[in-house]
Protein backbone atom coordinates (compact mmCIF):
# COMPACT_ATOMS: atom_id res chain seq x y z
CA UNK A 1 0.00 0.00 0.00
CA UNK A 2 2.36 2.45 0.90
CA UNK A 3 4.51 1.55 -1.71
CA UNK A 4 2.05 3.02 -4.55
CA UNK A 5 2.30 6.69 -2.51
CA UNK A 6 3.38 9.65 -3.70
CA UNK A 7 6.12 10.72 -1.20
CA UNK A 8 4.15 13.64 -0.74
CA UNK A 9 1.17 11.54 0.36
CA UNK A 10 3.68 9.83 2.77
CA UNK A 11 4.99 12.72 4.35
CA UNK A 12 0.68 13.81 4.80
CA UNK A 13 0.97 10.31 6.82
CA UNK A 14 3.96 11.21 8.84
CA UNK A 15 2.79 14.06 9.59
CA UNK A 16 -0.58 12.70 10.70
CA UNK A 17 1.43 10.42 12.80
CA UNK A 18 2.74 13.47 14.70
CA UNK A 19 -0.09 15.27 15.59
CA UNK A 20 -1.60 11.62 16.96
CA UNK A 21 1.58 11.90 19.43
CA UNK A 22 0.00 15.88 19.96
CA UNK A 23 -3.44 14.50 20.59
CA UNK A 24 -2.61 11.42 22.94
CA UNK A 25 -0.87 13.54 25.49
CA UNK A 26 -3.52 16.80 25.20
CA UNK A 27 -6.21 14.22 25.64
CA UNK A 28 -4.83 12.68 28.26
CA UNK A 29 -4.51 15.69 30.57
CA UNK A 30 -7.04 16.23 32.87
CA UNK A 31 -6.68 20.20 32.62
CA UNK A 32 -8.62 21.85 29.94
CA UNK A 33 -5.51 24.48 29.48
CA UNK A 34 -2.98 21.84 28.62
CA UNK A 35 -5.41 19.81 26.03
CA UNK A 36 -5.39 23.38 24.47
CA UNK A 37 -2.02 23.87 23.97
CA UNK A 38 -1.55 20.49 23.08
CA UNK A 39 -4.01 21.00 20.79
CA UNK A 40 -2.42 23.68 19.18
CA UNK A 41 0.85 21.77 18.28
CA UNK A 42 -1.74 19.24 16.67
CA UNK A 43 -3.28 21.38 14.37
CA UNK A 44 -0.10 22.82 13.31
CA UNK A 45 0.43 19.48 11.97
CA UNK A 46 -2.99 18.23 10.56
CA UNK A 47 -3.31 21.19 8.37
CA UNK A 48 0.21 20.43 7.05
CA UNK A 49 -0.85 16.61 6.92
CA UNK A 50 -4.19 18.18 4.88
CA UNK A 51 -2.39 20.48 2.68
CA UNK A 52 -0.10 17.65 1.54
CA UNK A 53 -3.23 15.81 0.97
CA UNK A 54 -4.79 18.90 -0.78
CA UNK A 55 -7.36 18.98 1.06
CA UNK A 56 -7.61 22.75 0.96
CA UNK A 57 -10.90 23.39 3.32
CA UNK A 58 -9.34 21.26 6.33
CA UNK A 59 -6.18 22.53 6.24
CA UNK A 60 -7.47 25.71 6.12
CA UNK A 61 -9.83 24.80 9.10
CA UNK A 62 -7.26 23.27 11.17
CA UNK A 63 -4.98 26.32 10.91
CA UNK A 64 -8.32 28.63 12.22
CA UNK A 65 -8.29 25.58 15.06
CA UNK A 66 -5.39 27.44 16.20
CA UNK A 67 -6.79 31.11 16.85
CA UNK A 68 -9.74 29.54 18.18
CA UNK A 69 -8.16 28.05 20.92
CA UNK A 70 -6.40 30.89 22.34
CA UNK A 71 -9.50 33.20 21.66
CA UNK A 72 -11.41 30.33 23.22
CA UNK A 73 -9.14 30.75 26.48
CA UNK A 74 -9.41 34.32 26.64
CA UNK A 75 -13.16 34.79 25.51
CA UNK A 76 -14.58 31.78 27.67
CA UNK A 77 -18.61 31.57 27.17
CA UNK A 78 -18.84 34.92 24.53
CA UNK A 79 -21.44 34.14 22.20
CA UNK A 80 -20.24 37.49 20.09
CA UNK A 81 -16.39 35.75 19.82
CA UNK A 82 -17.54 32.42 19.30
CA UNK A 83 -20.20 33.50 16.66
CA UNK A 84 -17.48 36.13 15.00
CA UNK A 85 -15.08 32.78 14.55
CA UNK A 86 -17.66 30.53 13.52
CA UNK A 87 -18.19 33.17 10.72
CA UNK A 88 -14.91 33.08 9.56
CA UNK A 89 -14.86 29.45 9.38
CA UNK A 90 -17.94 29.36 7.23
CA UNK A 91 -16.43 32.30 4.74
CA UNK A 92 -12.91 30.10 4.85
CA UNK A 93 -15.07 27.08 3.68
CA UNK A 94 -16.68 28.93 0.78
CA UNK A 95 -13.51 29.85 -0.27
CA UNK A 96 -11.33 27.17 -0.46
CA UNK A 97 -14.35 24.27 -1.34
CA UNK A 98 -13.76 21.76 -3.38
CA UNK A 99 -16.40 18.86 -2.66
CA UNK A 100 -19.15 17.27 -0.67
CA UNK A 101 -16.34 16.05 1.79
CA UNK A 102 -15.81 19.35 2.91
CA UNK A 103 -18.66 19.30 4.88
CA UNK A 104 -16.93 16.89 7.20
CA UNK A 105 -14.46 19.47 7.78
CA UNK A 106 -17.11 22.31 8.18
CA UNK A 107 -18.92 19.66 11.04
CA UNK A 108 -15.76 19.52 13.06
CA UNK A 109 -15.37 23.36 12.92
CA UNK A 110 -18.65 23.98 14.41
CA UNK A 111 -18.46 21.44 17.00
CA UNK A 112 -14.81 22.34 18.15
CA UNK A 113 -15.95 26.24 18.44
CA UNK A 114 -18.85 25.45 20.34
CA UNK A 115 -17.40 23.12 22.87
CA UNK A 116 -14.43 25.31 23.51
CA UNK A 117 -16.28 28.70 23.54
CA UNK A 118 -19.24 27.30 26.01
CA UNK A 119 -18.20 24.27 27.94
CA UNK A 120 -15.78 22.78 30.11
CA UNK A 121 -14.73 19.11 31.23
CA UNK A 122 -16.25 16.23 30.45
CA UNK A 123 -19.14 18.45 28.05
CA UNK A 124 -16.58 19.82 26.35
CA UNK A 125 -14.69 16.65 25.68
CA UNK A 126 -17.62 15.47 24.26
CA UNK A 127 -17.88 17.84 21.90
CA UNK A 128 -14.93 17.64 20.54
CA UNK A 129 -15.37 13.65 20.68
CA UNK A 130 -17.86 14.86 17.76
CA UNK A 131 -15.36 16.94 16.22
CA UNK A 132 -12.80 14.32 15.84
CA UNK A 133 -16.00 11.88 14.26
CA UNK A 134 -16.12 14.42 11.65
CA UNK A 135 -12.37 14.73 11.38
CA UNK A 136 -12.37 11.45 10.96
CA UNK A 137 -14.68 10.71 8.64
CA UNK A 138 -13.00 13.64 6.48
CA UNK A 139 -9.67 11.40 6.62
CA UNK A 140 -10.99 8.56 5.76
CA UNK A 141 -12.95 10.11 2.57
CA UNK A 142 -9.39 11.79 1.69
CA UNK A 143 -7.24 8.66 2.28
CA UNK A 144 -5.39 9.45 5.04
CA UNK A 145 -4.28 6.41 7.23
CA UNK A 146 -2.38 8.08 9.64
CA UNK A 147 -5.39 11.07 10.22
CA UNK A 148 -8.12 8.44 10.37
CA UNK A 149 -5.81 6.32 13.12
CA UNK A 150 -5.24 9.59 15.08
CA UNK A 151 -8.48 10.76 15.11
CA UNK A 152 -9.46 7.09 16.30
CA UNK A 153 -6.88 6.92 18.62
CA UNK A 154 -8.24 10.85 19.98
CA UNK A 155 -11.62 9.39 20.43
CA UNK A 156 -10.05 6.46 22.69
CA UNK A 157 -8.63 8.98 24.68
CA UNK A 158 -10.56 11.10 25.12
CA UNK A 159 -13.33 8.67 26.43
CA UNK A 160 -10.76 7.58 28.60
CA UNK A 161 -9.87 10.81 30.12
CA UNK A 162 -14.19 11.24 30.53
CA UNK A 163 -14.37 8.28 31.93
CA UNK A 164 -11.65 9.33 34.51
CA UNK A 165 -13.01 12.82 35.27
CA UNK A 166 -16.63 11.40 36.08
CA UNK A 167 -14.79 9.19 38.53
CA UNK A 168 -12.90 11.73 40.39
CA UNK A 169 -16.41 14.02 39.68
CA UNK A 170 -18.18 11.02 42.51
CA UNK A 171 -14.99 10.67 44.39
CA UNK A 172 -13.26 14.12 44.47
CA UNK A 173 -15.81 16.79 43.48
CA UNK A 174 -13.88 19.92 44.91
CA UNK A 175 -10.78 18.31 42.76
CA UNK A 176 -12.91 18.18 39.95
CA UNK A 177 -14.13 21.64 40.13
CA UNK A 178 -10.11 22.29 39.96
CA UNK A 179 -9.23 20.44 37.08
CA UNK A 180 -11.76 22.70 35.04
CA UNK A 181 -10.15 25.53 36.27
CA UNK A 182 -8.21 28.09 33.64
CA UNK A 183 -4.77 27.93 34.24
CA UNK A 184 -4.66 24.45 36.26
Amino acid sequence: MFEEMSYTDLAGQIVSLIALGFCIVGFTSKHDDRLMVLLIAANVAFALQFALFGSWTAATLSLLVIGRIMLARRYMGSWQVMLAVLGVNLLAALLTWRSPVDFFAIAAAIFGTLGMFMLRGIPMRLMLAAAAVAWMLNNIAIGSVGGTLAEAMVLIVNFITIYRLAKMKRRYPEAFEKAKEPGT
